[in-house]
């Protein structure tokens, strides 16, 4: 086979591969997405904490999936949920002192809440998102989350949000993602020129791995969003809009609850996201779906 041979059938394999991951199930994409955040995360940056971390919140969120679905719904569903949830868990718990216990009580009111706290036969919080807030707001002392960023290492960005905006478009949810992007950007650079601050520490943190997980996987979860596009992008403005205010509220000196100082994007979400949810199953069908 000669060279021209080769570069003649490559464009033609190329074109074979994106045809075959177009028929890829979205949920398994997703899957790879968090698989491949956590890897860049513990190669490049030791950030996990320890592998006891990944192993009690996978197997919490997993075991709890399996059992309360079986219990409910009479079967075991598909346990991809539970597999983001815990993975999402272990990069963004931060206990103090090495304690395990966050990521085993994380893990049950992760997948808990998708049975108990429903409205229409529907959860109203992300899993992971419900979590990390009720962790925070019980034990502000004892439960911090991930917020350091990736450093300056451009590749790892890069792979993360190239893999990150192509499949949140296969998915059909990057405009969430831009949208709330850009609502950061522009409110938050609004916030350090009301505060006479430098803007690029105010903005840098959206590179981080925090940013990334909720930008992805969080605000984005096609079982907590409101139908409609439009609403989608509404709904992403308003919880980057409350999220500014609880930092400029905390730039104030307003006494707040621990939790909204420490992580301002899961309070915004866990307050909006219900809210927007229930708002919309209100004048949905009367048939409304089970959880996944």
């Amino acid at each position: 086979m000669t060279d021209a041979t080769v570069a003649h059938d490559s464009p033609s394999i190329l074109l074979r591969w994106w045809e075959r991951a177009r028929h890829v199930d979205s949920r398994y994409l997703i899957a790879f997405l968090i698989t491949l955040v956590l890897v860049a995360a513990q190669l490049r940056y030791h950030i996990m904490g320890g592998y006891d971390r990944l192993a009690l919140a996978l197997l919490t969120c997993m075991a709890s999936e399996a059992l309360l679905s079986w219990f409910v719904r009479g079967r075991v569903v598909n346990l991809q949920s539970a597999y983001i949830s815990g993975i999402s868990l272990t990069l963004l718990v931060k206990p103090q002192g090495g304690a395990l216990w966050p990521f085993v009580v994380g893990g049950f009111l992760a997948i808990a809440s998708k049975y108990v706290l429903q409205y229409r036969n529907n959860h109203l919080w992300n899993p992971t998102n419900f979590a990390i807030t009720a962790l925070l707001l019980a034990a502000p002392n004892r439960v911090s989350v991930l917020s350091h960023q990736w450093g300056n290492d451009v590749a790892t960005n890069l792979v993360i949000w190239a893999f990150g905006l192509v499949i949140a478009t296969r998915v059909k949810v990057v405009h969430i993602t831009l949208t709330y992007v850009l609502s950061f950007l522009l409110l938050n650079a609004l916030r350090a020129s009301l505060l006479h601050q430098p803007v690029l520490p105010e903005l840098a943190p959206i590179t981080g791995p925090m940013y990334q997980l909720f930008v992805f996987f969080m605000i984005t979860d096609p079982r907590t969003i409101v139908r409609d596009r439009r609403w989608q992008m509404g709904v992403a403005i308003i919880i980057a809009l409350v999220e500014t205010l609880i930092r400029f509220a905390a730039d104030q000196g307003w006494v707040l609850p621990t939790a909204f100082a420490v992580g301002p994007a899961f309070l915004a979400l866990a307050i909006v996201g219900p809210i927007a949810k229930s708002l919309d199953l209100r004048h949905s069908s009367p048939h409304p779906a089970h959880p996944a």
